[in-house]
């Protein structure tokens, strides 16, 4: 095994000599869970996903659905429940409610449906629980010899057990989901609405699919569906968590933001925030900067691993064989000097505004919380939209005070989540205005 850090490595596994770093046999035996879909599959398959992902991001109709879909789960759950939270003076996990949010808003845009699990009695949903299991199930699998993981799978005890059950939830969540939205579709008049939902996007890659066995339409739809929610829920919800953290740890930078936000959508004094377009949400730079440096400390993804298919020599010199693992470690790159200069360890949002107080673009090879290359995440603007519209949200209208006493360490998972949750007290802002 090799663990490297190195941009240059980086830049050469993830681009520059991608075609001899394929997910391989490797990574699909300890990501069996995501069967075919886009994380999991290399070559043409993949391609095939890209190509048909990006097109349905890129409609016409997207934006707005992903507007209309992030404002309405914003006011008729999170808003509602927050105001609770501040009323009763609630000590609650905003992990928590962050994975919830993430999970009933990837839900509604993929699947149009809306599981309910951010809801004011906060209710036990199966498949939103199990995806916590699941991180820490495949982080274990990294670890331990295969052999030893395969025998703890076949006696269902430990971390499999645990990711057996979670394999049952997603299944019994997602293909009736699938199935309901298959009827719909069969009973749809108007071919313009039919044209866009990602369903009949990826039923109609499965049937231009000929290379090769994708099991039954179902188990496609399943898998492709399942990766795509894992993009969805837990990387977003991991930096949100570790955002509020930060920011309650740096209460200038917050200050600054509700004065970007009142200042860049015209916000008057006592004027709660209740909706702003996408198009407004690219103007909140200072909090754009903010949301890149919790990435740079914590970024979602913190690992990779890569076998290569062929003798390879890296930039850094090393050697490596079709036998090495070699593991990209993205969370020591944010904090390495030789990238960040002497103030890696602060927090400090101006490092990512350019001089004309535009967004200051950085090299994926030095910053690849989206990863890098052709394998560079398809949702990053997608995911920096939500981001930006829930932090916003929060920031202008509850202030956020943290629980007192607890210990706050990143969990031992393939997405950084926090190991004992976010333990906060909201307090309103801005008193609600009646309209008299």
């Amino acid at each position: 095994m090799l663990a490297t850090s190195d941009p240059a490595n980086i830049h050469h596994i993830l681009s520059k000599n991608f075609s001899n770093y394929p997910k391989g046999v490797e990574f699909r035996k300890i990501f069996d869970i995501l069967g075919n879909g886009i994380f999991n599959v290399d070559y043409e398959l993949w391609e095939m996903h890209r190509k048909t992902t990006m097109s349905l991001m890129s409609h016409a109709k997207f934006q707005t659905f992903l507007e209309r879909n992030m404002w309405d789960i914003i006011e008729n759950a999170l808003r509602p429940i927050l105001d609770t939270f501040a009323e009763q003076d609630t000590l609650f996990d905003l992990q928590d409610i962050f994975q919830r949010f993430t999970f009933d808003a990837i839900s509604k845009l993929l699947l149009d449906y809306d599981p309910k699990s951010l809801s004011i009695d906060l209710p036990h949903v199966s498949c939103e629980k199990a995806f916590n299991d699941v991180v820490d199930a495949l982080m274990y699998r990294h670890i331990l010899p295969e052999g030893c993981w395969k025998l703890q799978k076949w006696l269902q005890i430990g971390k499999e057990k645990k990711l057996i059950q979670a394999w049952e939830a997603f299944d019994q969540f997602l293909y009736p989901c699938i199935s309901r939205k298959q009827e719909e579709l069969m009973h749809k008049s108007s071919i313009e609405d039919e044209e866009f939902t990602f369903l009949n996007g990826y039923i109609k890659m499965y049937n231009q699919w000929k290379d090769g066995d994708l099991g039954t339409l179902q188990t496609f739809l399943r898998d492709t569906f399942l990766n795509l929610m894992f993009a969805g829920r837990d990387t977003t919800s991991a930096a949100l968590t570790w955002f509020f953290w930060l920011l309650a740890k740096n209460p200038l930078v917050e200050k600054r933001i509700r004065e970007e936000i009142q200042q860049k959508l015209n916000l008057k004094e006592g004027e709660n925030l209740k909706f702003f377009a996408i198009e407004e949400a690219r103007k909140l730079v200072y909090l754009h900067g903010a949301l890149c440096e919790t990435l740079r400390f914590f970024p979602s993804v913190a690992i990779e691993h890569k076998l290569p298919l062929e003798f390879d020599i890296l930039p850094s010199g090393h050697h490596v064989s079709p036998n090495t693992r070699v593991v990209l470690s993205f969370y020591t790159m944010g904090r390495m000097e030789s990238i960040w200069g002497k103030d890696c360890l602060e927090f400090k949002p101006e490092r990512w505004i350019s001089e004309r107080g535009g967004i200051k673009h950085e090299p994926s090879f030095n910053f690849p919380a989206f990863n890098a290359g052709p394998r560079t995440c398809i949702g990053k603007e997608m995911a920096s939209i939500q981001m930006k519209i829930v932090a916003a949200t929060i920031i202008y209208n509850y202030h956020i005070q943290l629980g007192e006493d607890q210990i706050i360490s990143p969990n031992a998972s393939i997405i950084i989540q926090m190991k004992h949750g976010l333990k906060v007290r909201l307090f309103k802002r801005v008193p609600l205005m009646s309209n008299a």
